[in-house]
């Protein structure tokens, strides 16, 4: 069983950055795959990034490259969100998923864990 917990949500102004941070129980933190997802206001949930355990091959959403980061601390049980230039249409809640297994997906589907989400908004 893992655990996964989100934090670092708020409001930013366009422009701005905010880094999220999802912390996960487990001592096998390390073999599991971890994506971010998130999901506006009357809309599906859609994915943003995902790492593998190693973190050789990662993943991004176009609508995100470039501009948002990814990355694990397998000594912290952590994977990070780095988020720059963000825009209006980022807002959503943000939400952290671990996988079974070393590679990523881009499905929410695939993932066994998910967190209780973390609210991001960006003003105008």
């Amino acid at each position: 069983q893992v655990q996964v917990v989100e934090s670092g949500g708020g409001l930013v102004q366009a422009g701005g950055s905010l880094r999220l941070s999802c912390a996960a129980s487990g001592r096998t933190f390390s073999t599991y795959a971890m994506g971010w997802f998130r999901q506006a206001p009357g809309k599906e949930r859609e994915f943003v990034a995902a790492i593998s355990w190693s973190s050789s091959t990662i993943s991004y959403a176009d609508s995100v490259k470039g501009r948002f980061t990814i990355s694990r601390d397998s000594a912290k049980n952590s994977v990070y969100l780095q988020m720059n230039s963000l825009k209006p249409e980022d807002t959503a809640v943000y939400y952290c998923a671990a996988r079974q297994g070393r590679d990523y997906s881009t499905v929410g589907n695939d993932y066994n864990y998910w967190g209780q989400g973390t609210q991001v908004t960006v003003s105008s």
